[in-house]
């Protein structure tokens, strides 16, 4: 298997990983075969995935003008992925260039790429470290010297959560995330669910498999469990509602259906 000059040395390229995959769906070309692999099998079973990221990926750009509408200029990224146009840095800058963005990330692949796109600017950095480690990307935060803690951040849990299992105590490591922040933060938030999905459970249950395959749970949560991550946030209207309904910008009825797959909100922290 032929290792691409981008991919960086140590990384075994026979493992499937979420980040790259998540980039195929997105039409990018930071993924090896295994992963489109993966990624085709899932969609064999739920052919309108890639619609499913780009419902995220809309909703992301809407919550970070958002952001910055509400005077908000720093953003923590957690499980930023690999990035590609219209990222949460050029979003926020081009609203405010003096915006500055953490990126986080644990694929290899991920944080490298990041470093490449990121070079040169000045306000925006990728750290490694893990949302199962919140203690890390706290210590991660702090030695960037992008964020001034005393001031509100958006921190961006955008399509992550759902790779934390419950054993690994996603509610937990939000609030440890939560406590860290000033008062004004924003909570920006993304999550897989059965519901909203226009197939049955056991069609939909087929592409969680293949995620259980490659080591990478796919854990569906319902809106109930989805809106446990908001405490200690105020839900901001229209509260945890599928990606197409907060605060559209067009007309979110005539979004394709794979669109209203699983949940998204953003909530302020008192």
């Amino acid at each position: 298997m032929e290792r691409p000059a981008w991919a960086p040395q140590g990384i075994d390229i026979s493992v499937p990983s979420v980040s790259r995959i998540y980039d195929y769906y997105l039409g990018g070309s930071h993924n090896f075969e295994v992963d489109r692999e993966a990624a085709r099998e899932a969609m064999r079973f739920m052919p309108g995935l890639p619609k499913v990221m780009q419902a995220n990926r809309a909703f992301m750009r809407r919550a970070v003008r958002f952001a910055v509408d509400e005077g908000i200029t720093q953003f923590l990224d957690i499980g930023s992925g690999i990035p590609t146009f219209g990222n949460v840095h050029e979003v926020a800058q081009s609203a405010n260039p003096e915006a500055r963005v953490l990126y986080v990330d644990h694929d290899p692949v991920a944080v490298a790429h990041s470093h490449a796109v990121l070079e040169g600017n000045g306000r925006a950095g990728i750290a490694a470290a893990d949302l199962r480690k919140p203690q890390d990307i706290l210590s991660a935060a702090e030695d960037s010297q992008l964020l001034d803690p005393s001031r509100p951040v958006a921190l961006l849990l955008v399509a992550v959560l759902h790779f934390v299992e419950d054993q690994d105590d996603p509610y937990t490591a939000v609030a440890t995330l939560r406590d860290a922040l000033a008062p004004g933060s924003l909570l920006v938030l993304t999550h897989a669910a059965y519901e909203g999905i226009p197939l049955s459970e056991e069609e939909a249950g087929g592409t969680v498999g293949v995620y259980r395959n490659i080591k990478n749970p796919l854990v569906m949560r319902s809106r109930e469990e989805v809106t446990g991550f908001f405490d200690g946030f105020e839900v901001l209207e229209p509260g945890v509602v599928s990606m197409p309904l907060w605060r559209p910008e067009g007309e979110a009825d005539q979004e394709d259906p794979y669109a209203f797959s699983g949940f998204a909100g953003v909530g302020r922290k008192a």
